[in-house]
């Protein structure tokens, strides 16, 4: 049986494997575990970071600081393959490491660097860090992941399709076009894009792009004919595959409409994102909430705060009380999802904490070039220095994100619809009994509608406004804090944990990519 290759610039496997950003490592993560388990014949192909994305340390002063520190990983496979491609007019030569089935569980990875002797400098900080802020080796990046990436698996595998999920590796399918034809690369190639925001739907100068060898042996005049001019990636990956999916029911209609000025695009499906419970649940959690053991459950909510706060003490210096509801916000930090909003109404927000109603907990990673959002982070920082019952935490990476989600009791998810086009990490949040508050968006809109009790809404999702949206949230916190730690909670607790899974854990999202997807 062949494969089918799966194309990612990032991998969340694990914390020690620090080649991801975020969501969409995390969810590339979960569908690898989920493909093993399920013995599916898919295999990987990503970079290795050098650097990765970058380590959030603190300054003197406590505010968050971009810093990078080399990587190492002796349980990656030296196979003793080294493939060249052509960038900017120059040979740059890619070394493949594989990470094997049975270090974490997963199905096998191909890890690509150019950090190696056989390059100069230059050609060697292709691989240095994950979405670097350089246009020029941005896009160098995605050459390599595509280009080189289909040259290992011709020497390594036997591959049937080729997924390349979001449009960075689409030199691959340049590449195919050269070789073959346009047709070969219609049957063969599927995409999956995640965003409808602008930023992430990549634009470039075609010339820029024919220049640094993108699309390789292609001519111009036909990359033109796919992408236009300006080159957008996303539209050039629609026209190029047999079957495009967005990542959520909402995402799926707002791709079509977003994308309905494309003609000659493929079809535009939604298969709804998803994790594994297996890797982000607590098994205690899943045992008690199965049996409705409110005890049990409430013993071991306990528990995984305290361990929590023993990490929110160990950064912040304060210490939060395990008898009061939690409320985190942590993910991307960006604008569009909104970190501020919690803070839009100050006095509100600190009478719900001087009632103890709530303690407040963030985390997040901006783009090590995206300044606002930097300044928004030690924002809060500032703001929250000498507030009881607040912290904002640094290093929000698998492992703080478990222990986050294992450790709250309300997941609070404030993206300003509709541009957040799914959204995990409130679901891997309900796997542990912390439910979801939310805006209308991404996943959310499915979950609720599915179990409308098992989660808290904000606002109708038409009045999309800070403050009318803040108001919500205050208003909401303030009612969720009257049931919090009674049968009620604990009833709801349960339902959430149990009925969760039965959608939003990655084995069924895994089936129906190879269903609707990869056949």
């Amino acid at each position: 049986m062949k494969n089918t290759a799966y194309f990612c610039m990032e991998f969340g496997i694990d914390q020690m494997l620090k080649t991801y950003a975020g969501g969409l490592g995390y969810l590339a993560g979960s569908h690898f575990r989920s493909a093993y388990n399920l013995n599916l014949p898919l295999v990987g192909v990503s970079m290795l970071w050098s650097y990765g994305y970058y380590d959030q340390i603190r300054d003197k002063e406590g505010r968050m600081k971009v810093h990078f520190v080399r990587k190492y990983y002796e349980f990656l496979e030296d196979i003793d393959l080294k493939v060249p491609v052509k960038i900017d007019g120059s040979t740059v030569w890619v070394k493949a490491y594989k990470l094997n089935s049975d270090v974490f569980g997963t199905c096998p990875i191909y890890f690509l660097t150019t950090d190696i002797p056989e390059n100069d400098y230059l050609s060697r900080t292709i691989s240095h860090k994950l979405y670097d802020g350089n246009t020029l080796t941005h896009i160098a990046q995605e050459i390599v992941l595509g280009v080189a990436g289909y040259k290992v698996l011709q020497e390594c595998e036997n591959i049937g399709i080729f997924h390349i999920n979001e449009a960075h590796p689409l030199p691959l399918g340049f590449k195919m076009l050269e070789e073959y034809g346009l047709e070969y690369v219609k049957n063969h190639l599927v995409f999956t894009t995640h965003t409808p925001v602008p930023a992430g739907n990549e634009i470039h100068d075609i010339n820029l792009l024919n220049k640094m060898g993108f699309f390789g042996g292609v001519d111009i005049n036909i990359a033109k004919k796919l992408g236009g001019a300006p080159f957008n990636l996303t539209v050039a990956a629609l026209r190029m595959s047999k079957k495009a999916n967005a990542v959520s029911k909402l995402h799926g209609e707002t791709a079509n409409k977003m994308w309905d000025f494309v003609k000659d695009k493929c079809e535009i499906t939604y298969i709804t994102n998803a994790q594994d419970k297996n890797y982000w649940q607590d098994y205690i959690i899943r045992e008690a909430a199965k049996n409705y053991d409110y005890d049990k459950l409430r013993d071991r909510k306990r528990e995984l705060k305290e361990i929590l706060f023993e990490e929110v003490a160990n950064q912040t210096g304060k210490i939060l009380d395990p008898d009061i509801m939690t409320v985190v916000w942590a993910r991307r930090f960006t604008e569009y999802k909104r970190p501020h909003l919690l803070m839009y109404d100050e006095d509100k927000l600190k009478k719900l904490i001087d009632d103890k109603k709530l303690q407040i907990i963030w985390a997040g990673k901006p783009h090590p070039n995206d300044t606002n959002s930097q300044i928004t982070f030690n924002w809060i920082i500032s703001k929250t220095r000498n507030l009881k019952g607040t912290a904002i935490l640094t290093g929000y990476e698998l492992k703080l994100s478990k222990l986050l989600k294992q450790g709250s009791d309300i997941w609070l998810n404030t993206p300003k619809r509709p541009n957040e086009a799914s959204g995990t990490s409130g679901m891997t949040a309900s796997m542990n009994a912390s439910i979801h508050l939310s805006t209308l968006d991404g996943w959310h809109i499915e979950w609720a509608e599915m179990y409308p009790d098992n989660s808290f809404t904000i606002g109708d999702g038409k009045n999309i406004h800070d403050a009318y949206e803040a108001n919500c949230i205050y208003n909401n916190l303030e009612n969720i804090s009257n049931i919090y730690d009674t049968e009620e909670w604990w009833n709801k607790a349960c339902n959430c944990v149990n009925n969760i899974v039965e959608y939003f854990d990655s084995d069924r999202m895994v089936r129906e990519y190879a269903e609707k997807i990869y056949i």
